[in-house]
């Protein structure tokens, strides 16, 4: 099989080969998948920079989602069956015209669905379904800032928050990303780059306004986001993107950044910060995964949420794929296919 192997950190020109590999070896409970495509999420950005703890050593094939048509299952796989058109989470390993999923990992999608709208339902809008259904519970009326809310995981947050009639604050980088909010409900679009989040959230609300805040920046936003929360409120951490593209005095800047919290704030206070890793979830209870998974594509058909593609590149566009999402100019879902 074809795969975009990683052979050495750096720029994303000079990071992959395309070559042949050996086809993946099955273990039980998993199935083996011919990929229409994978999709780019901001921690293949942090791997090919050598960023991303959890990489795999050298030479290695990346990414974590992947559709396309189940052509071998091995054990127990439920009710996963071979010609099942699934959108599926890998544990690396994506970037191939074969892929290994664990069946709690898959879901079972309609053959009428875009595939860059069924790549987004994997790591992206399962990481929102987790954050915002089992992490926190939300009620009509809560405010909440999502951060990077044009991305994938911010599109998906947005749908939850107005489905569940949340006051919403959206950050963005991109007067472009401010039109787009608007038009997914964002009640306050705020570009990041020309306003600081903390200073209009307090301005309208005041300080320790809001309930809930999801946060894939990291940083300073973490420190400024939990002088936001109110009684109650929580703060959930789920990436850390203002790390790349820095040297070491500018990620160990970001790394302080966080700030320093005490048990005891977080009692006296009654706030939470709350880190989520997917990779994680996904190892220790891949029923919690399946059931995000599944109640998204359920939604999904029910058309109650609805991915947004930002661009869907070849297989040898991929160097241009990457940077057009390290550049911040992504709305939605990158995906890359192989035809």
């Amino acid at each position: 099989m074809k795969a975009a192997v990683l052979t050495k950190f750096g720029t994303v020109e000079n990071a992959f080969e395309l070559k042949e590999v050996s086809n993946p070896i099955l273990n039980d409970g998993q199935v083996l998948i011919k990929s229409e495509g994978f999709g780019l999420n901001y921690a293949d950005i942090m791997a090919i920079q050598g960023n991303y703890k959890d990489c795999p050593p050298l030479p290695a094939i990346i990414g974590y989602d992947v559709v396309g048509k189940i052509i071998e299952t091995k054990g127990d796989c439920g009710k996963l069956e071979i010609g099942n058109r699934v959108t599926a989470m890998t544990r690396f390993g994506g970037y191939a015209e074969l892929a290994v999923s664990e069946s709690a990992a898959c879901a079972v999608i309609k053959k009428d669905i875009e595939t860059g709208k069924a790549m987004a339902l994997t790591t992206q809008y399962s990481t929102a379904y987790y954050c915002f259904n089992e992490v926190v519970n939300l009620y009509k009326g809560d405010k909440v800032l999502i951060h990077a809310a044009a991305g994938g995981v911010g599109t998906a947050l947005v749908q939850m928050a107005k489905d569940r009639g949340c006051e919403i604050f959206g950050t963005c980088g991109a007067d472009e990303k401010m039109e787009y909010l608007k038009s997914l409900g964002v009640h306050h679009p705020i570009n990041y780059r020309k306003d600081d989040f903390y200073e209009v959230i307090k301005k309208i609300h005041g300080e320790h306004c809001l309930d809930t805040i999801f946060d894939a920046v990291g940083g300073e936003s973490v420190k400024n986001g939990f002088k936001l929360l109110g009684a109650g409120g929580r703060l959930v951490v789920f990436g850390a993107a203002s790390i790349t593209d820095k040297n070491i005095f500018g990620k160990l800047k970001t790394v302080f950044g966080f700030g320093w919290y005490h048990p005891l704030k977080f009692i006296m206070t009654s706030k939470a910060i709350i880190g989520v890793n997917m990779l994680r979830i996904g190892d220790s209870k891949p029923h919690v995964l399946k059931r995000c998974l599944e109640n998204v594509v359920k939604q999904v058909e029910a058309k109650t949420l609805n991915p947004t593609v930002a661009k869907v590149f070849t297989i040898d566009q991929l160097a241009d794929a990457h940077n057009y999402l390290k550049n911040r100019k992504s709305i939605g879902k990158i995906t890359v296919v192989w035809k």
